[in-house]
């Protein structure tokens, strides 16, 4: 597995990670067990992954307790990113003292004294200034040696902007994908100022794998989309298919795609089981063509920029 650079923070990681929303949460992601939720774990590392994306609120916790466990004894050998902002109990709040206990109780679940890297829960953009109370707690717990790097998940360019001038963060998890490359320019700047960059939904919610079309409906948290929606996705789907042919897979092709950018430091796809953690990672081993980067460039400039997507 090749290895990126963080920012300027001296750690080295896997350009693919390894996106942990899954274990634990049988209600977005359907039944796994904890034996295989730690065995998948298991695989990714020995595939050469060292990058964890999690949360308190995955699974209600049990994201990061599987994560503890299946890293007992090989601490040294992963990078933990995790999140405060939503809690275990599904309350949301940016509250200092409660971020504080956040980063207690995620320490406890992932046994480990140290998180490498701790961001704000898609905060709200009134807070990501560099005098915030958040902020401030967040040099606290790096001077305290509980974090490594500390910084924000967010959705847009507008908020990494709003980051890279306001705050000190050394790391940002942003929403990228072929749909939406708002943030393209941002992801740039935040490389020239040695900010790491983490890149959240790389598959757009499972539409880049090439498995939902125009007709496909949902439930649960998928049911977001309306039917109009769902029509739209399904159409771009197919001009993606054209752009990067049928003999290659819509999976590696969209994760090649956001490897393109060399400032991205790592991209975070989720995976239910070995195989498509396979097929994951397998985006690591080639590269998409120039011209066929500069097509899905021009897919989203032509026909998404201007209509944005919901997420």
């Amino acid at each position: 597995m090749k290895k990126r650079s963080l920012g300027n923070t001296e750690i080295q990681v896997s350009e693919v990670g390894f996106g942990a929303w899954q274990l634990g949460n049988e209600k977005d992601w359907g039944k796994m067990t904890d034996d295989e939720a730690i065995h998948l774990v298991s695989e990714a590392m020995d595939a050469g992954c060292n990058f964890f994306d999690t949360a308190p609120n995955y699974g209600s916790g049990k994201s990061e307790e599987l994560l503890g466990k299946a890293f007992k004894g090989k601490r040294d050998q992963v990078v933990i990113s995790s999140k405060c902002g939503h809690a275990s109990n599904g309350e949301q709040t940016f509250e200092p003292e409660k971020m504080i206990s956040s980063v207690e109780e995620s320490l406890r679940r992932l046994q480990t004294d140290y998180l490498d890297s701790l961001l704000l829960h898609n905060p709200p953009f009134s807070s990501i200034h560099g005098d915030s109370p958040q902020f401030e707690v967040l040099e606290k717990l790096k001077e305290q040696g509980k974090i490594r790097a500390y910084g924000a998940s967010v959705d847009t360019g507008k908020e990494m902007y709003e980051l890279l001038n306001q705050t000190d963060s050394q790391v940002i998890e942003v929403m990228f994908n072929i749909f939406h490359q708002e943030p393209a320019e941002a992801i740039k700047a935040a490389d020239n100022q040695g900010v790491g960059v983490i890149t959240k939904v790389p598959l757009d919610s499972g539409w880049l794998t090439g498995k939902y079309d125009a007709t496909s409906r949902f439930s649960g948290i998928r049911s977001r989309w309306s039917v109009e929606e769902i029509e739209r996705r399904g159409k771009l789907v197919e001009q993606v298919r054209h752009i990067v042919g049928n003999d290659r897979s819509m999976v590696q092709a969209a994760l090649q795609f956001i490897l393109s950018y060399t400032e991205v430091s790592t991209v975070i796809p989720g995976a239910k089981d070995v195989q498509q953690f396979n097929q994951n990672i397998a985006a690591s081993e080639s590269r998409l063509s120039k011209d066929i980067i500069r097509e899905l460039k021009d897919l989203w400039a032509e026909e998404i920029k201007e209509f944005v997507l919901s997420w």
